[in-house]
């Protein structure tokens, strides 16, 4: 039996539901790939919403060849280079024009830098277009690539845009089900396209489809998207289980939304939702205070619902949102207390002294190691360490 989701998937720009700004985008980008500033896209978005669908399709669309290529394949230089330079260098036997697809790219692992590196030389080498798909645009393994392409962002798909393609499919298939189920099915997905189509495909095998039970899938949100829903979209409901799914502390959650909401609010509208997120941080302190945790649902309604009703129009466009500064302040505060510690700790071993007197006579720890570079060399210090010694004052 032929899986529905291929069987069934989309083979022109038409098909594509609720992606008509992602394809124009990747259009253009094909067909003025001369023109283009940057050598590659970036498409992302969750799982299952067509990121790898509209690359195959806008091949066939733009009559190119497509070569695909996956991020396990960028872990192997010398199998990827017999591969990828005839790719990137040859024009293609059969069509005018190639693309090149690097799919799953945020696959690339911590220990991947090997594979980030040859991805950079293949945008930077190339002379043809490359799309490039991950499902967390932002990743920070992502960091040095985001620079060299654009990106294009695939929105989660409404529920009502994927009801319209089960009952598409199910027409195609010559299958009825109850209209209230296929609803059930679409709701269930949360926007993942490919699950509800494979939903809805065990469901039609079934002799009863009406008892037939799954669960609605629980997946992570990255906390671009959760402010993305606050800060765009009217209030609702469903927002106030977002931060269930962001894999992320509520205190760093207060300072992401801190950082952002003058971003996306001007005015009476900034000083409403300031106000809110006030609010959600005094409900924060009462609940580690007086561990009252049923205080929690007025800390997620004042920072979701809340901050979303004080926007009176819904906005669409693209906003990039910055992580927050206190938490990189915070982390560089750290990481020159980790080299003054190491340093210190490295100098007391060697002069037999405790860390704590040398912690202590830091100041002069330090005018003593700038002195002479030799005993840096001797104290095996790393760049890292030399680097803050020169960075803070001397003592005078």
């Amino acid at each position: 039996m032929s899986p529905w989701i291929e069987k069934h998937r989309p083979s022109n720009f038409k098909q594509i539901k609720g992606q008509n700004e992602a394809i124009e985008r990747v259009k253009d980008f094909i067909e003025n790939f001369s023109k283009q500033k940057k050598k590659a896209v970036l498409l992302y978005g969750p799982p299952g919403i067509g990121k790898t669908t509209l690359a195959h399709v806008c091949a066939k669309e733009t009559n190119c060849e497509i070569f695909e290529l996956n991020a396990s394949d960028f872990r192997n230089k010398e199998k990827l280079e017999q591969v990828l330079k005839p790719a990137i260098e040859q024009k293609s036997l059969t069509n005018e024009n190639k693309i090149i697809l690097v799919d799953e790219a945020d696959g690339l692992t911590s220990v991947d830098r090997g594979g980030a590196s040859e991805l950079l030389s293949l945008i930077e080498e190339t002379n043809f277009p490359i799309i490039i798909t991950a499902n967390d645009g932002w990743a920070k393994k992502l960091s040095d690539i985001r620079k060299k392409v654009e990106m294009i962002e695939l929105k989660e798909l409404k529920y009502n845009e994927i009801k319209e393609v089960l009952s598409e499919i199910l027409k195609r298939e010559k299958t009825d089900l109850d209209i209230d189920l296929i609803s059930k099915i679409a709701i269930g997905s949360r926007g993942d396209l490919r699950a509800a189509i494979n939903d809805l495909q065990s469901i039609s095998k079934v002799e009863n489809p009406s008892q037939f039970l799954f669960d609605e899938r629980n997946k992570e949100t990255s906390i671009f998207n959760t402010m993305k829903l606050i800060f765009k979209n009217a209030p609702s409901n469903e927002m106030l289980g977002l931060f269930d799914s962001v894999n992320m502390s509520m205190d760093d959650i207060l300072l992401w939304f801190e950082e952002n909401i003058p971003v996306e609010y001007k005015g009476k509208e900034l000083v409403r939702a300031i106000d809110l997120l006030s609010k959600a941080d005094i409900f924060k302190g009462r609940i580690y205070k007086q561990q009252y945790w049923r205080f929690l649902v007025y800390q997620n309604i004042f920072l979701s619902y809340g901050i979303s009703s004080s926007k009176k129009n819904t906005n669409s466009k693209f906003t990039a949102y910055k992580k927050p500064m206190r938490i990189l302040k915070m982390w560089m505060h750290n990481q020159k207390s980790i080299n003054k510690k190491s340093i210190s700790k490295k100098y007391a071993e060697l002069v037999h002294v405790g860390e704590k007197r040398a912690m202590h006579e830091f100041p002069i720890i330090k005018q003593i190691i700038n002195s002479n570079e030799n005993i840096a060399k001797e104290l095996k210090l790393s760049d890292d360490e030399i680097n803050y010694l020169k960075e803070i004052p001397k003592a005078r």
